[in-house]
């Protein structure tokens, strides 16, 4: 383990130190992501806008670490363990500065924070023209590095600290911890939201539904109107739904406005807009059920927004299936605790929860004087998989949600209608995760 170590420190070392001269050789555009949810959704709507009038390049996935913001400065994927994939990949690097090529206008970056530093090691090299801070919020994951929410929060708030006056940060003005930011940088403020004063304001958000193959409602997607600088202009997301890709949208078209956009065009570049796997995904399920993949990851924050989007579904029994949300620290009792009133109050059914963690939610769920009989508790996910597809009644919508480490894809590869199509709709179908 320890010399596995030392060589990713090395490997991490070359391919940052030839990022960097690939970005002072090209001179690209960054934009810059981050937040305690909606990084990956957010970075993807920008890549389609502005990828209808310029050559850009987005983190893939969710590259968002020291290793993974300059794989995705040159254009490189992950080796895992595999060292001849590391040196091709160092030889991609070496290429790219050696000899003329062509390289993306527009660079939009992913960016994380673990540890303490982790912000401010990547904007020292990897300047951002462009920084935007989705949301942030009090319990988030990766506070089991910090002694505080405020100083993981403090961590994120640098991806503003090296905009120059002439620069632009894009922020969520309905997020009281984002918008506080705007007293953090000299760049210019461009904010967005639902509430009015926002720069850009979304309203009459609302599911579109169409009927199936049996005449049965089933949700399409979402749609919203946005008003930006006394233009009106109405945007609709297909194959996806819940107000957070709204923000995702909304962050977007900002960036689009700042490189001279109009709305029109951006609402037609929207229409490719589609959530990568595992990422609130809406699938097709075992016994005329839908599902709502979200198995990616987990957070207090993208759990409560899931849950809340949930809520707004009518007239169908729901089922939640709820793995452990990880890297919370000394607030993972609370954190899976405060869970429970969403459950409720999003009319949920049933609930199965996957490993120790998410336990403290149906410890507060029984507490609440949620039916006993509806509770379900399991170590793993391979566990709860077949007990989840007998549950299943015709016409559940069944959403799934948990942390990478719980590989909560795997309850959706047994209820899905269609698994053959795994590989193509879940996330985490790499051979090196599948062996794990």
């Amino acid at each position: 383990m320890k010399y596995r170590q030392i060589g990713k420190q090395i490997i991490v070392y070359i391919i940052t130190l030839e990022a960097r001269l690939v970005l002072r050789k090209y001179k690209p555009k960054i934009i810059a992501v981050t937040g305690s949810a909606g990084k990956t959704s957010t970075k993807d709507a920008i890549a389609v806008v502005l990828g209808s009038g310029f050559n850009v390049r987005k983190s893939e996935k969710s590259y968002n670490s020291e290793l993974g913001v300059p794989l995705t400065v040159l254009g490189c994927s992950s080796g895992w363990l595999n060292p001849i994939v590391w040196f091709k990949n160092i030889l991609v690097g070496a290429k790219l500065i050696l000899f003329r090529t062509k390289y993306p206008e527009w660079l939009i970056l992913e960016m994380g924070v673990e540890r303490p530093e982790d912000m401010s090691k990547l904007v020292s090299w990897a300047k951002p023209h462009i920084s935007v801070v989705t949301t942030l919020s009090e319990v988030q994951s990766h506070v089991e590095f910090f002694s505080s929410p405020e100083l993981l929060i403090k961590e994120k708030a640098k991806i503003l600290k090296n905009l120059e006056i002439m620069d632009f940060a894009v922020l969520n003005k309905d997020n009281s911890l984002v918008y506080d930011l705007k007293d953090k940088t000299k760049a210019k403020i461009i904010t967005y939201g639902f509430e009015e004063g926002a720069d850009l304001v979304a309203s009459n958000y609302r599911i579109v539904f169409r009927l199936n193959g049996k005449g049965e409602s089933v949700p399409e997607g979402v749609t919203f109107k946005v008003d930006c600088e006394g233009s009106s202009v109405p945007i609709r997301l297909f194959n996806i739904f819940g107000r957070q890709y709204a923000y995702s949208a909304l962050a977007a078209i900002a960036v689009g406005k700042i490189v001279g956009f109009n709305l029109v065009d951006m609402s037609e570049a929207l229409y490719l807009y589609e959530s990568p796997p595992g990422r609130f995904k809406i699938l097709e399920g075992v016994k005329n059920s839908f599902i709502i993949d979200d198995t990616y990851n987990s957070s207090p924050s993208a759990l409560r927004m899931a849950l809340e989007t949930l809520g707004d579904i009518e007239k169908r029994r729901k089922v939640v299936v709820l793995g452990d949300m990880m890297e919370l620290g000394k607030y993972t009792i609370e954190a899976h605790k405060a869970m429970a009133e969403y459950v409720i109050n999003a009319g949920v059914s049933v609930v199965f929860v996957v490993g120790p963690r998410s336990k403290f939610i149906t410890e507060s769920l029984r507490e609440r004087g949620f039916e006993e009989n509806n509770i379900f508790e399991f170590s793993t996910s391979d566990e709860a998989k077949k007990k989840v597809e007998d549950i299943i009644r015709e016409g559940d919508v069944v959403l799934v949600k948990g942390s990478q480490f719980m590989r909560m894809e795997k309850i959706v590869e047994e209820i899905m209608a269609e698994p053959e199509k795994k590989e193509k709709l879940l996330v985490r179908q790499e051979k090196e995760w599948l062996e794990k």
